[in-house]
């Protein structure tokens, strides 16, 4: 009998514990999660599990834990904010799979994501063909984005970033079949120069710019 209720107010506290930590850590919903998010979670997960378990350890050989992945997860999430680097490298970056309503097959190849994929994720968002949509995106937490051509079927141009975190696009401008030289021309117009841009994109043959005295 004591055990159990040992069991049950283990239970009832790492259930208020972990909904604390949580909030703490600005959790989003799990489709959106990332890679150290689903780390992070998962490693929650066990330890509760193993102390609800095990009832004779103490409390605190869980309770330390948790709260260091806790902090754990609050420093990287801040640290993903600052570097652009370390963002790419643990959260992945979007996949262009369909661009002006053709199918992407290289890229779909590089990422494993298959046709029964692309698919399956239409009929989701209620696309009964390909030929309905004009841009879809493969996001780093494996949701499709997708932008479907307007009722005229008129071509839009999609805003491609070209500047993020005040660093140049690389892929963004060898798809537009521009030059690092280009964009600093482009700049030098406003007199401004790569390091003064926080996030740039262009869209029907503009440069749009948010410099970084605008944030």
């Amino acid at each position: 009998m004591q055990e159990l209720l040992s069991v049950i107010f283990r239970t009832v506290f790492f259930y208020f514990f972990i909904v604390l930590l949580y909030r703490i850590m600005g959790k989003r919903e799990i489709g959106q999660l990332g890679i150290i998010d689903l780390i992070v979670s998962i490693l929650i997960a066990e330890l509760v599990a193993i102390s609800i378990e095990n009832t004779d350890k103490s409390l605190f050989q869980t309770i330390i834990p948790l709260a260091l992945l806790g902090v754990l997860e609050i420093l990287l999430a801040y640290i993903s904010i600052k570097s652009r680097t370390f963002r790419r490298i643990f959260d992945g970056k979007p996949s262009l799979i369909i661009c002006d309503g053709k199918v992407n097959y290289k890229e779909m190849v590089r990422q494993r994501y298959s046709m029964d994929d692309l698919l399956l994720s239409l009929r989701q968002k209620s696309i009964k063909e390909l030929n309905e949509v004009e841009y879809a995106f493969l996001e780093p937490n494996g949701k499709l984005s997708i932008f479907k051509y307007n009722l005229f079927r008129i071509k839009t141009s999609y805003p491609m970033p070209i500047i993020l975190d005040g660093e140049i696009n690389q892929k963004t401008l060898e798809f537009l079949k521009k030059t690092k030289q280009w964009l600093e021309k482009e700049l030098q117009k406003k007199d401004l120069e790569i390091d003064d841009i926080f996030y740039a994109f262009y869209k029907n043959n503009k440069i749009y710019l948010i410099t970084k005295n605008e944030v």
